[in-house]
């Protein structure tokens, strides 16, 4: 028997939560046993059943509010002894404390003045490895997010914290009420307990009134106050430490000049070029060279112009180099140039990301401003946000631009030898790690950080984690590969600690990415190759084309040409007979007088003759 009941709802009630509500419980149905069916029943022996011991978790993901510090010093004052003690005299003083602590309201009158501390939380779920796990409210204002297996209830256990893989998330907020995207991150060079931020208004002509052009640096320490503000004439794009002095920063302003600081010396500006030999746009790119004095820099900038820069004469550039690709150095052909790369290990050659998606390598060593540019890279869609070569193996680099993660080989110039899928997001930046040759990590417009092992896995991340609500905007790794450091566009600079398993170097791990870059460099040759000769095929058989309609547009017209040419050869000959003629009739000599009339006589004749032989058809000449 089939149990069927209808539900009816009128259609404007479509869509309303339910009402539920409390009643005592009704019989719908009984259905009494049947005695006939219990004769079929089998009993089963031996029986398989599979039992779970371990007991059953649940996932949860929790993200609890900023707990902010403040650091405040008090003086305190000897005082508020009775009258007839005298607090210089330690005896009195050692006296009066001992029958004080004696009395018994001194406890009850001590734990009214603070309040009690609530005894340390410790959590006992399980959260797969790599994800986000609810956070803890540590000291000094910092969030910490734990993952991994399960965590024990006594955190003193050894193997809690051999299982557990934690992961430090610290947010930093742009200070001032107008918030601004912060574009760009420098580690510390000693220590990376430092984070500088630049903060900055990219859209054009779209700069809220009254936004503040400060940028900060951070301590890691004291994550609620910047411990020193930069203040430039214009808002700051990109920010750079010294990697030889870490006292002084580099700054790419947006009006196109290049600011120098020395954080000794205060918050202003220490060192900036003159507008007029400066950049015309916004500089996105600034780097330090690997040189002796520690003074020398190159920027890059969306007017299509590479400068370097001393800064002990920071008043105009040393050299500028034009992004023309044509050659012909010309401002008005020049890409814009939107991210650099120079590696210390190849100090000849440096390497620009365009806003077109060319990626343009270039010799400033080469004797003529047109041969420092060596080569184009083209596979991008978009301008490439960021744009670097590989830690272990400079021959591979790295591009992020549209919405995907390109990886590149000098020798293969045509393609990319490995690339990520297209996401849904557009992606703003990307970074190698430091540590390992096989890991990269990238941003997402949707707030989302995906970190990358194509040792692992290459169709999807290996990590994907959601940051925060609003687009991420730039991206720096520590130099020891452990934390990350992420820019959002409302200004807040969030650090996340990466697990052992992905900043440690794995067995063998650099044959095997080796191998990888080779067998995909090798891959694209091929594929470039068969390319080339399918392209020569073409141009053949369009060649052939091209012939065969030559062939029998000169059949066609090889009759008229034949005309033409007896017409003209006849032609000829008629002319040269006339002329012969004409002379044959001026060499003949003049008659004699006594003899005219025998000559006309003659000549008469003759004259007949021939006029009857023109009658009889010309077939016979008749001889003079």
């Amino acid at each position: 028997m089939e149990i069927v009941y209808v539900y009816v709802k009128k259609r404007s009630e479509f869509g309303k939560p339910c009402d539920f509500s409390d009643r005592q419980a009704e019989l719908n149905i009984d259905i009494p046993p049947d005695p006939e069916l219990a004769g079929q029943f089998v009993e089963r022996n031996p029986v398989d059943t599979g039992v779970q011991c371990s007991t059953s978790m649940s996932e949860h993901e929790v993200n609890t509010e900023r707990f902010e510090m403040e650091s405040r010093g008090v003086n305190h004052v000897e005082g508020g002894w009775p009258k007839d003690v005298n607090p210089l005299e330690l005896e009195q003083t050692i006296r009066f404390r001992k029958k004080v602590e004696k009395d018994e309201n001194y406890i009850n009158t001590v734990m009214q003045l603070g309040v009690v501390w609530p005894p340390q939380l410790h959590w006992s779920l399980q959260f797969p490895r790599g994800c986000q796990a609810p956070a803890v409210p540590g000291p000094a204002g910092l969030v910490w997010l734990l993952g991994g297996r399960r965590l024990a209830a006594d955190p003193k256990e050894p193997s809690v914290w051999k299982q557990a893989q934690g992961s430090l998330q610290q947010t930093k907020g742009d200070p001032q009420e107008i918030k601004r995207t912060a574009t760009h991150l420098s580690w510390h060079p000693d220590g990376n307990r430092k984070l500088a931020v630049a903060y900055s208004c990219l859209d054009f002509q779209r700069a809220p009134v009254g936004m503040s052009h400060d940028s900060y640096i951070w301590d890691l320490e004291n994550p609620n106050k910047p411990e020193i503000t930069l203040k430039p004439s214009s808002p700051l794009v990109t920010l750079e430490y010294n990697p030889k002095d870490s006292h002084v920063l580099l700054g790419g302003c947006y009006n196109g000049q290049i600011a120098c600081w020395d954080t000794r010396k205060g918050s202003l500006v220490a060192e900036l070029s003159t507008i007029e030999f400066s950049h015309r746009d916004p500089v996105y790119g600034t780097i330090w060279l690997q040189s002796k004095t520690g003074t020398e820099c190159f920027s890059a900038s969306t007017d299509g112009q590479v400068m370097w820069w001393d800064i002990r004469k920071i008043s105009e550039p040393t050299e500028v180099v034009i992004m023309d690709i044509t050659k012909k150095e010309q401002l008005e052909n020049a890409l814009g140039a939107i991210s650099l790369e120079f590696e210390s290990t190849l100090p000849t050659k440096f390497m620009v990301g365009t806003e077109q998606g060319i990626v343009i390598s270039c010799n400033r060593k080469a004797k003529t401003p047109a041969e420092k540019i060596v080569c184009t890279f083209s596979g991008h869609h978009g301008p490439i946000y960021a744009l670097q070569r590989n830690p272990f193996y400079p021959k591979n680099f790295l591009t992020v631009g549209d919405w995907t993660a390109r990886i590149w080989s000098e020798d293969s110039r045509e393609s990319s030898i490995m690339w990520t899928k297209y996401h849904m997001a557009y992606l703003t930046d990307g970074a190698w790690s430091p540590v390992r040759p096989s890991v990269f990590f990238t941003t997402k417009m949707d707030g989302t950080l995906d970190i990358w092992d194509f040792v692992f896995k290459q169709c999807d991340p290996a990590l994907s984690l959601k940051v925060c609500d609003e687009a991420l905007f730039c991206l720096r790794v520590q130099d020891n590969g452990c934390l990350i450091a992420c820019g959002s566009q409302l200004g807040t600079t969030t650090l996340l600690e990466v697990s052992h398993g992905l900043s440690t170097l794995q067995r063998n791990e650099k044959n095997i990415a080796s191998s990888i870059f080779e067998r995909e460099t090798r891959r694209e040759k091929i594929l470039e190759a068969r390319h080339r000769e399918m392209r020569l095929k073409e141009k053949g058989k369009a060649e052939g084309k091209d012939d065969d309609q030559k062939d029998e547009e000169l059949a066609v017209n090889l009759d008229q040409l034949v005309g033409k040419a007896e017409e003209e050869f006849f032609d000829i000959i008629f002319t040269e007979l006339k002329k012969k003629e004409a002379d044959a009739m001026k060499k003949q000599p003049k008659p004699k007088q006594p003899l005219q009339s025998l000559e006309g006589e003659e000549e008469e004749e003759e004259e007949e003759g021939e006029n009857a032989g023109e009658e009889e058809g010309g077939e016979e000449e008749v001889p003079a």
